[in-house]
């Protein structure tokens, strides 16, 4: 069963950020998920520009930025002046007047337009946006921190994306306390990737080699 596995860079060791790419990568990670964050959309600031202008420099890997920021219209383009094709920008509905020209810029540099789904949001208010984006990551912990719990009644919600994705063309994402648990249940259903924070990858006594050939490994 094929599933993408992407590293939360905020839950990373900023001690050795280069260290932390290089085992990343050769632990067989398939992307890096960089979380920017303004303090205002949400109630924290995390990763910078120059921490994703780095790590895009530093990989070769694909690089799938969350924008938790206000009005990303305003700043899309700097964002999008330090990635790749084919590199992912996602963004939140809600924090956009027009969300739908933010995507747009974004599929005109030839990157691939996402959108991020809150606890709180419902399908029913983004379903017009699900017939522009190619990615949907659903939150299943509210945004702004590591290290939160899962919220159950997500799992409704993403019943109802499967339903829809294949009609849509679009893949589904998981951020927000995901454990091994999770892949176990929602990797057969249809979930096409998983963000690993502090639940399962950062912070263990395993090496991330050791611990991304175990996920590999389970039993569906």
């Amino acid at each position: 069963m094929e599933f993408e596995l992407t590293a939360s860079m905020m839950c990373a060791n900023y001690g050795n950020l280069e260290k932390e790419v290089r085992e990343l990568e050769e632990g067989g990670i398939d992307s890096f998920h960089i979380d920017i964050m303004d303090g205002r959309y949400v109630p924290n600031f995390a990763m910078s520009l120059n921490d994703m202008a780095y790590i895009a420099s530093a990989t070769k890997k694909p690089l799938d930025v969350h924008l938790m920021i206000e009005h990303p219209n305003h700043t899309v383009e700097l964002f999008i002046n330090h990635l790749r094709k084919g590199d992912t920008i996602y963004i939140h509905p809600e924090a956009e007047y027009h969300p739908s020209t933010t995507l747009q810029k974004i599929i005109n540099a030839g990157m691939i337009p996402g959108i991020a789904i809150n606890p709180g949001t419902s399908v029913e208010t983004v379903m017009e946006m699900l017939r522009i984006v190619k990615k949907v990551l659903v939150m299943t912990v509210n945004p702004g921190n590591a290290g939160q719990m899962y919220m159950p009644y997500v799992g409704k919600k993403i019943t109802k994306l499967l339903a829809l994705k294949e009609d849509m063309n679009f893949q589904i994402y998981w951020d927000g306390a995901c454990g091994a648990d999770k892949i176990l249940e929602y990797a057969p259903k249809g979930v096409n990737g998983f963000v690993l924070g502090t639940t399962l990858l950062f912070g263990k006594e395993a090496s991330y080699k050791e611990t991304l050939e175990n996920i590999r490994k389970l039993q569906f």
